[in-house]
């Protein structure tokens, strides 16, 4: 079995700027990201994470220890704050070894359904 180095993008949208809530829908973003790709923790590199400027309640990085991504090496970073931006949003990016040819499935709910219209049929919004 012969390994690349994949990177797999997610992003969701809170409506509201609270810890709870910042960490409850990271960790949905997360389960449903390693489920969708079959990815294990031992396939995960890192995982990087960005929000808007109007999230600063909590980090999201943190829903990853909650899942149990302990050895996971982790960032968080802030966006440009973009006047035209979807507002309240995280954005996620998982490196990972896959099997060569894996298809990767990006996923995106709630409001960040909107940044990629092109992958509305791939997408999963709940």
């Amino acid at each position: 079995m012969v390994l690349r180095l994949y990177g797999i993008r997610g992003a969701t949208t809170v409506k509201e700027n609270e810890s709870q809530e910042i960490l409850k829908e990271t960790g949905r973003l997360l389960e449903t990201i390693m489920q969708e790709n079959r990815l294990l923790e031992e396939n995960v590199v890192s995982i990087i994470f960005t929000t808007t400027p109007d999230l600063n309640a909590e980090f999201p990085a943190k829903a990853a220890r909650q899942l149990g991504l302990n050895n996971t090496p982790l960032l968080g970073t802030v966006e440009a704050d973009v006047p035209h931006g979807l507002p309240k949003c995280i954005r996620i990016l998982i490196h990972a070894y896959l099997e060569t040819g894996s298809e990767i499935k990006h996923v995106y709910l709630n409001e960040a359904v909107n940044l990629r219209p092109d992958m509305v049929q791939k997408t999963l919004s709940w």
